[in-house]
């Protein structure tokens, strides 16, 4: 199985989580999310993207970078970030981590937690991350958190990702829950916290987002 793939999406730098440049992943960079790579010291193994939202310099830089670079036509049906993760869904990973997907437009970062989506539904485990918030979906199952797993966050929020999560209990958490429902819209779990060092999570039907976040 492949290692690990980071995609650097377009989003602004300073919302970037720390990037660990000694770890050993494949990096991706979607359109501009290469040029703020390559800023930040790292070459991308490949490159996506139409390439509209850097300047005509970035662009150059990015050419003559040593990279595998994969470059489409400005008028598509898909982001750059779609194209560069179906193609990392497709080398069937360890993980993929979304980077750069969050900070800019709204719009683009609402589409970017939908299109997490794609690897969950072909079983890629799949995380997007910046510099408060860690965010992933999941499927009926029960599962573990610990202290350790949660870093410098402060707070777990769970949300229904599907217009109904049934059947979600939590137990060694702040505030607990028992078979209860979870609907699109609901509150009901967010700002939750660890109330000893592990805790689970678990439900029946529908599809949960779980977002570690701190302030």
């Amino acid at each position: 199985m492949p290692r690990k793939i980071i995609i650097a999406a377009g989003g602004p730098p300073h919302y970037w989580p720390e990037i660990d440049h000694s770890e050993k992943a494949v990096y991706v960079g979607a359109d501009r999310g290469v040029y703020h790579l390559l800023e930040t010291g790292i070459i991308p193994h490949y490159a996506f993207g139409d390439f509209d939202s850097v300047t005509e310099e970035e662009k150059r830089k990015i050419q003559q970078a040593d990279m595998m670079m994969v470059e489409y036509e400005k008028e598509k049906n898909a982001t750059d970030l779609e194209l560069a993760l179906d193609w990392a869904v497709s080398q069937r990973p360890s993980s993929i981590e979304l980077i750069g997907a969050t900070g800019g437009r709204l719009d683009h970062a609402l589409v970017n937690i939908q299109l997490m989506l794609k690897g969950l539904k072909n079983g890629v485990k799949t995380v997007m991350k910046d510099v408060q918030n860690e965010m992933e979906l999941f499927l009926p199952g029960t599962y573990e958190i610990t202290t350790s797993e949660l870093g410098e966050a402060n707070y777990i929020s769970f949300l229904a990702f599907s217009s109904e999560v049934k059947g979600i209990t939590l137990k060694g958490f702040k505030y607990p829950l028992e078979m209860a429902d979870l609907h699109i819209g609901s509150s009901l779990c967010i700002s939750n916290e660890l109330a000893d060092k592990s805790g689970t999570y678990s439900f029946t039907s529908g599809i949960l987002l779980m977002v570690k976040s701190r302030d």
